[in-house]
């Protein structure tokens, strides 16, 4: 499993400062860290970039964390997401629970252990994946060979 690439995380949240802890914990901890100011712009970096972890916000302008959450369920059902958010609802939280976020992290993000041992659960589940395809593609090439 050596030969598997660094984690990509997508930070999405409309407060800078949030953004650029996060960015620089994870990048400290080992993972390539794009940022997005919200959900639009993390649209567009998902157009552009790989990427195997979403953080995002849940109440953001122009376009909640949520309804980014509905997107990537659908368009990139691979990339694991984690929701933070310093004000959630129950209908938030039933939301999130049915498009599968891998978590939900209340805000203020003093103690990072949760987020960590989120961002790890999720790093385990997309290695376990990418893992299996390469098996299936040796499998093909010694069944074609």
């Amino acid at each position: 499993m050596n030969d598997i690439p660094a984690s990509t995380i997508l930070v999405v949240d409309d407060e800078s400062d949030i953004r650029e802890m996060l960015s620089r914990h994870f990048t400290f901890e080992g993972f390539n860290v794009l940022q997005a100011d919200d959900g639009i712009e993390a649209l567009e970096v998902l157009k552009l970039y790989k990427v195997d972890i979403i953080i995002t916000d849940i109440i953001m302008p122009r376009m909640t964390g949520v309804q980014l959450l509905e997107i990537v369920h659908k368009e990139f059902p691979m990339v694991s997401v984690i929701m933070i958010t310093g004000y959630v609802t129950q209908s938030h939280l039933l939301r999130c629970m049915q498009l599968h976020a891998e978590n939900i992290i209340y805000k203020p993000l003093e103690d990072l252990s949760e987020l960590e041992e989120s961002v790890k659960h999720s790093v385990l589940r997309i290695n376990r994946w990418k893992q299996k395809l390469k098996e299936l593609q040796n499998l093909k090439v010694h069944k074609n060979g």
